[in-house]
């Protein structure tokens, strides 16, 4: 007990003298002092023979993988007029989805409906290992969209393919 007491003691006056030492007025508060700005060297460059300029013309995009699917997400019955925390609470679900699922978002919530509305028997281990992946990938971001909102015990996330 008593080399704690002396330990929190040096670290208080440690605090003290650091705090002594270094406080701001209201004018640096206010007016901060502005940092001096850094020295840029620009050094040329001779460009060789073989270096062509890049045209954008010629580049084509890189395709869409054809699996994915677009995916809408919105939050219904939410007791919250405030749009902003509805549309952070909205991204939030989806990058938690996204970040859980990949690309088999979609595929993912159309076996686990299709699990929900058939029998055990009629799916493939596949499906039904997808349809836990989809019911665990919700849970998380639904944790991950209502920790701002507090309490919202009718609320919920849709999620349609598009």
């Amino acid at each position: 007990m008593f080399s704690m007491l002396g330990n929190y003691c040096i670290f208080e006056q440690c605090f003290v003298d650091f705090y002594l030492r270094r406080t701001m007025n209201q004018s640096e508060l206010f007016f901060p002092r502005q940092a001096p700005e850094a020295l840029t060297v620009i050094v040329p460059h001779e460009a060789s023979e073989d270096d062509t300029p890049f045209h954008f013309e010629d580049a084509e995009p890189e395709p869409e993988p054809e699996h994915r699917v677009a995916y809408g997400v919105r939050l219904a019955d939410c007791p919250y007029p405030m749009a902003d925390a509805v549309k952070v609470s909205e991204q939030r679900f989806r990058r938690e989805l996204d970040r859980q699922l990949g690309d088999e978002v979609v595929p993912a919530l159309r076996a686990f409906q299709n699990a929900s509305e058939s029998g055990e028997s009629d799916l493939t281990k596949a499906e039904i290992a997808l349809a836990k992946r989809w019911a665990k990938a919700y849970d998380a971001a639904r944790t991950a969209g209502f920790r701002d909102l507090g309490d919202t015990e009718e609320a919920f996330f849709e999620v349609r393919p598009v």
